[in-house]
């Protein structure tokens, strides 16, 4: 396994990668990761089964994509594929340190210049992510590939763009499949494929959500006279998917990204216990956010809530009955 990675990688980088040693480290509770140890350069590897390679690609192409706005670190992602036994993804490994009240302010201000950030060159930034192929095909198949990779990343403009709210692939909230498709009115795409479908599975989960229907409506009617324009957005923004380089610059990680409204990464900071008042100060600095924020935010953490439910069952249904009641 490790020779195909290591292959792998060195099939995507300029340099050649000699392994002198790797070590497993933390990955949350999804995968497996390790570090690989070279002479002067380390790569974060994350492992799962092989059926979750396209969790993997999703997860590459949202990275690439935020790496490209040049505004929030992000870990550059290498390349990813499958081996016999393993799906994997391949990253730059970032030193993490601490950070301060300084820290803080200008990752605030650094999120929200992503959230601002228009690409105006859309050609040049979808052959740039096109370059991080699938390094388990062949040469003839990654040609084939590559052509369909690069023709379903231009549908990124449409949320850049073209004013659509969606994103250009399915990706997965923790391990729950996030449904991306395109839609062209905020309020609709919230209710439907954010909302709706977690309703759904926590119904499936054995939930007490009979009146999904009607929750689904009040989501779409309190939605209804906020009309956002469509950010590139983390999706995932808590503090566990945050941290700081050893010089003290913000780093965000484990996106779900997708072009929405920029409040739901503000809201979900805000979910498990907030950031340091310094973030928030940053970000209103940079671009202050709209009146209703406070009124919105516990719409948009509730699909966080019902993911929870979802993922971990327990106290997470009642806590999600309760902000229904909230905006009901």
């Amino acid at each position: 396994m490790w020779l195909e990675i290591l292959n792998a990688i060195n099939n995507n980088i300029n340099s050649k990668f000699e392994l002198i040693n790797y070590q497993s480290v933390g990955g949350g509770c999804i995968n497996q990761a390790y570090q690989l140890i070279g002479k002067d350069k380390s790569y974060f590897v994350k492992l799962n089964n092989p059926s979750q390679m396209e969790m993997f690609k999703a997860e590459a192409v949202g990275l690439e994509e935020i790496y490209q706005t040049n505004t929030v670190i992000v870990p550059k992602p290498i390349c990813y594929g499958v081996t016999k036994n393993n799906s994997y993804l391949v990253l730059e490994y970032l030193n993490l340190g601490r950070g301060n009240n300084q820290s803080w302010v200008k990752m605030g201000q650094k999120l929200a210049l992503l959230h601002q950030f228009k690409f105006n060159q859309e050609e040049e930034k979808v052959s740039k992510i096109g370059d991080l192929k699938p390094s388990f095909l062949n040469k003839e198949e990654e040609k084939v590939s590559k052509g369909r990779y690069l023709e379903r990343l231009t549908s990124s403009s449409y949320g850049n763009k073209y004013g659509y709210f969606g994103w250009h692939i399915n990706n997965t909230i923790g391990s729950t499949p996030q449904i991306n498709d395109w839609c062209n009115n905020w309020g609709d795409f919230f209710a439907d494929k954010r909302i709706g479908y977690q309703l759904k599975l926590a119904n499936q989960r054995g939930g007490n959500f009979s009146n999904s229907e009607e929750i689904i409506e009040k989501v779409r009617q309190n939605l209804a006279n906020h009309h956002p324009s469509p950010s590139l957005i983390h999706g995932d923004l808590w503090s566990g998917n945050v941290g700081f380089r050893d010089n003290g610059e913000g780093i965000i990680f484990d996106p779900a990204c997708y072009y929405g409204d920029r409040e739901v990464d503000i809201a979900m900071t805000e979910l498990f216990g907030g950031f340091p008042d310094g973030f928030y100060d940053g970000y209103n600095e940079q671009w202050a956010l709209n009146d209703g924020y406070n009124q919105r935010k516990n719409i948009y953490n509730l699909y966080h809530i019902l993911n929870h439910f979802n993922l971990f069952g327990g106290g997470y249904e009642s806590q999600a009955q309760r902000m229904i009641k909230s905006f009901s």
